[in-house]
């Protein structure tokens, strides 16, 4: 897979085949993955910022993902696209965060929309629109996996295959899934019209 990008008026390319064979090598690992976070960076803020809502937070859990993917490189086999593993680290340190978070305020497991709203809504780096904050409240009421599908189908325009990979689930189960959860936010915007 190549990705091609204008960077600093030069062009570089990411070679994902050539970086992952460089992180088995000791001499090179520590190059290549920095090209590999120069890579994902930005699509992985993303993908936890819609789970985790709030920037300071979502720079945490950035950290924490490239910091657990530097760990483990060593058990990186190459089975699954580095993407894929990579989500899959990040979609699991957001849960744990969220988690987290809800224990130390004291918040049902079972009740994210009114933390993630709250944090949305303290949230000094959002500027979306009305709208916008519309749409995020009604996400932060889906169940995790549901705002989990959503996001990364809607936001990322991720195939259900990629999403399969990432979290293990059959593509029928996310297609219901994405499903359900384009519903229950067509109905939260018609309760509250």
């Amino acid at each position: 897979m190549w990705y091609t990008k204008l960077y600093m008026g030069q062009k570089s390319t990411y070679d994902e085949a050539l970086i992952v064979e460089q992180l088995h090598h000791q001499d090179t690992v520590s190059a290549a993955f920095s090209k590999v976070i120069e890579h994902y960076s930005q699509p992985l803020y993303w993908q936890i910022r819609r789970m985790v809502i709030d920037h300071d937070d979502t720079n945490d859990v950035l950290q924490n993902t490239f910091i657990k993917a530097w760990t483990n490189i060593g058990n990186f086999r190459g089975d699954a696209k580095l993407s894929t593993w990579l989500y899959k680290i990040a979609v699991n340190e957001s849960i744990t965060f969220i988690n987290k978070k809800k224990v130390q305020n004291n918040i049902s497991l079972d009740d994210d929309s009114s933390f993630l709203t709250n944090n949305l809504e303290a949230d000094k780096y959002f500027d979306g629109d009305e709208a916008q904050i519309k749409l995020q409240k009604a996400i932060a009421t889906l169940p995790d996996k549901q705002r989990l599908v959503f996001n990364m189908r809607y936001y990322d325009e991720m195939k259900y295959e990629d999403m399969s990979e990432i979290l293990g689930t059959s593509v029928g189960a996310l297609k219901a899934s994405y499903h359900h959860a384009v519903k229950k936010i067509e109905t939260f915007f018609a309760d509250e019209d």
